[in-house]
């Protein structure tokens, strides 16, 4: 990846956070594609002088994401959103990445999807993820396609969110218990990003699912987060009826626990249900234990001076 001039859209991100850096650190030269110009600043210090650039572009604004590729070699999309307006950012975004690309003579292109993409899946997640993989290879057929199953790290939306009730209620409502993730670590999620672009020979044109280590089910999930934090609470299962009914009548009020479209999402196990994507592609997975501690401790009643509980 040495000298290698790498746009990744989202850099600034979550995921961001963390592929550009792993991309720093093998010598490329990327540049932070996002729709504020300040959004990535931060990820300056990760680099060497003139290593890092900044630019602004929307993903479903075809022109804004062609002047993003202008002399780039290959590109990473990693935008995604959880609730708004899927085809227009997971469709029609991702295939101005992969058209862009193509046109701009990238010679590998990743796109980021998730585990469940399907364009005849139930909920509009799924399907828009579905529909953009298939755009994106229809415009850039040698792009590697990631799916990740939920991604955990330091600044998720996910284990942070359980963390953060179990810290304020006594009692834990937990909606779809049965249900099973394959979380993920953010920075087996970068690495797998940098070996796919490093050798397109190899990854490029195929499908990778991304899990970690273990599967745990959303209550075994919400069991650990409390051990891990020092927390006992008290679990109850919200039964389905009521908790569908919540996100149907509900889901759409700002600041709602689950929309529709995310109780669509539970009905399926979010798990690796084919080759192990990460051991494909030479990284190996991080188990949430190893790495937990260094974010989880803030959720302990006395913080880090509290003994965590096994």
């Amino acid at each position: 990846m040495k000298d290698q001039v790498v746009t990744v859209f989202g850099g600034s991100g979550f995921l961001g956070r963390y592929v550009v850096p792993a991309l720093l650190a093998q010598g490329a030269r990327v540049r932070v594609a996002a729709r504020s110009r300040g959004d990535g600043w931060f990820l300056k210090t990760q680099s060497n002088l003139g290593q890092i650039q900044f630019v602004i572009a929307d993903v479903r604004k075809a022109d804004s994401v062609a002047r993003a590729l202008v002399g780039a070699t290959a590109a990473v999309n990693l935008v995604g959103i959880l609730n708004g307006d899927f085809d227009a950012v997971h469709v029609d975004g991702a295939r101005n990445v992969a058209h862009a690309a193509a046109k701009a003579g990238c010679s590998a292109l990743v796109q980021v999807s998730a585990i469940g993409a399907d364009p005849s899946s139930a909920s509009r997640y799924g399907r828009s993820k579905g529909e953009g993989e298939a755009a994106v290879l229809a415009a850039f057929a040698s792009a590697t396609i990631l799916r990740p199953s939920i991604v955990f790290g330091r600044e998720d939306g996910f284990v942070n969110r359980f963390a953060s009730l179990i810290a304020m209620l006594p009692v834990v409502p937990i909606i779809r218990g049965a249900a099973r993730f394959q979380p993920v670590f953010v920075g087996d999620v970068a690495a797998a990003v940098v070996a796919a672009l490093a050798d397109t020979a190899v990854y490029g044109g195929n499908k990778y699912e991304l899990g970690g280590p273990e599967i745990l089910s959303m209550s075994a999930l919400n069991r650990w987060i409390a051990a891990a934090t020092g927390r006992t609470r008290a679990f109850v299962a919200v039964p389905d009826a009521i908790a569908g009914a919540m996100a149907s009548l509900g889901g759409w009020l700002p600041g709602a626990p689950m929309t529709r479209d995310q109780w669509l999402m539970l009905q399926s196990d979010n798990v690796v249900t084919g080759i192990d994507g990460l051991m494909e592609l030479g990284v190996a997975a991080t188990p949430i234990e190893a790495v937990a501690e260094g974010w989880l401790v803030r959720y302990r009643r006395h913080g880090r001076f509290a003994e965590a509980k096994g």
